[in-house]
């Protein structure tokens, strides 16, 4: 059986860092929204732009991991899994097609992030792009951290 990683956090939290140990421990196959989008950009603090592309990409790399999780592949989500709808739903939706469901939540202070963000938006790697102080404020007060019952 295949299993579905949910990988939950803000940025700054470590998501692709761990997805890539998995990514090579398993071995499975790691979707990164930002590491699509970033190509697809022509300015990549268009902030705009990059809202607009999340969605349709992210949407595409369900697809794509859906597939994957039915020929018996494991699948590595890093798209932050921000909201308990959200997480219930890739969940129940990966259960339904046969697959073994973790969520791995990384919580991180809002003081930590931000000294990681700072230090990333300095020297951006690849496939990153850089936030601002007010902008990790806004996520941090839309994020629904993950209850006992969804870890467990």
């Amino acid at each position: 059986m295949a299993t579905l990683f949910l990988i939950c956090g803000l940025p700054g939290s470590g998501k692709t860092t761990l997805a890539k140990q998995l990514e090579h421990s398993l071995p499975a196959l790691r979707l990164c929204p930002d590491e699509w989008i970033a190509p697809l950009l022509t300015d990549s603090t268009d902030t705009v732009e990059l809202d607009r592309l999340r969605t349709p990409v992210e949407s595409v790399q369900w697809k794509v991991a859906k597939r994957a999780l039915i020929l018996g592949i494991n699948v590595i989500l890093e798209n932050g899994f921000w909201s308990r709808d959200e997480r219930a739903s890739y969940r129940s939706q990966a259960e339904e097609l046969g697959a073994h469901v973790e969520l791995r939540f990384l919580d991180v202070s809002r003081d930590e992030l931000w000294t990681r963000l700072s230090k990333r938006n300095e020297n951006l790697p690849a496939g990153t792009f850089a936030v601002r102080k007010d902008q990790l404020d806004l996520w941090l007060s839309w994020f629904e951290p993950p209850t006992a019952d969804e870890l467990g």
